[in-house]
């Protein structure tokens, strides 16, 4: 039961860290093998091993595959024959196939950093959409007790980690509680070039002040172009949270959110 809890584990903390992982699993034996069928193992895309399958050039094969499949992004399970005395040169000398079971990263299309009511109502707009959305905020209470199928919850007084460890092409919209967490949001994103949307909600006077701020942090005119404050469709809304988040919602869908749902 250890082994057992053992692998479930690791590969649970993977996932909640969410980081890419392989589990490998003996999944038929013949002959002199080092394990039996049914053991497993779990690469992290750091290439640590979490659990053994019975070490030496065999588990340096396993690792190999792992992180090609981690490199590519596949979900793809895949099953390698492996002769171990004639292929690996590993005394043994039976034969063991592998089954690989990739769980890549899980993206998030929209970082969406703020449970405000514009928050809380943008979520709700797009909750019908299969597009998953990260929704951060260090605020417990702000958070509904049920949240939409494609929407995951972080509650974190570290939110400039969740834009550093963003998948590339995640569309980001800022609209917290605080002028400053919402400059260092920005900041961090702009940083970034592979995020195509960075939308910072607020009018045209906070855009001039953050930009000020932001070219006096060391942030170029190019970055700064990828800015979008106002937010919202044509920049023309009511005062309405629904409406508002409508706005967003139709914005962030002509900036392609269903295309970087549906990247990778």
């Amino acid at each position: 039961m250890s082994i057992l809890r053992s692998w479930i584990d690791s590969l649970a903390a993977l996932r909640n860290a969410r980081q890419a992982a392989v589990l490998v699993t003996v999944a038929r034996v013949a002959g002199s093998t080092p394990r039996e069928a049914g053991a497993k193992m779990v690469f992290g895309p750091d290439g640590k091993a979490h659990g053994t399958i019975g070490g030496g050039q065999l588990e340096k094969r396993a690792e190999a595959e792992a992180a090609r499949l981690i490199a590519e992004g596949s979900a793809t399970p895949v099953f390698i024959d492996i002769p171990l005395g004639p292929e690996i040169a590993q005394c043994c000398g039976g034969h063991v196939t592998l089954l690989l079971e990739p769980f890549p990263a899980p993206r998030a299309a929209l970082l969406l950093f703020g449970a405000g009511h514009v928050g809380r109502e943008l979520v709700e707009v797009l909750g019908g959409l299969p597009v998953p959305v990260r929704w951060i905020d260090p605020r417990a209470e702000e958070f509904p007790q049920s949240l939409p199928a494609n929407t995951e919850k972080s509650l974190t007084d570290a939110p400039l980690a969740e834009i550093a460890a963003a998948p590339p092409g995640s569309l980001v919209a800022i609209m917290t509680h605080s002028h400053d967490l919402d400059l260092e949001l920005v900041e961090a994103a702009l940083k970034r070039e592979d995020m195509p949307y960075v939308g910072l909600i607020g009018s045209r006077t906070k855009r001039a002040r953050f930009e000020a701020r932001l070219k006096a942090r060391g942030i170029d005119e190019v970055a700064l172009e990828r800015l979008v404050c106002p937010i919202g469709a044509g920049h023309k809304t009511g005062k309405h949270p629904r409406e508002i988040a409508i706005s967003i919602a139709a914005e962030l869908l002509e900036r392609g959110l269903t295309v970087a749902a549906n990247a990778g």
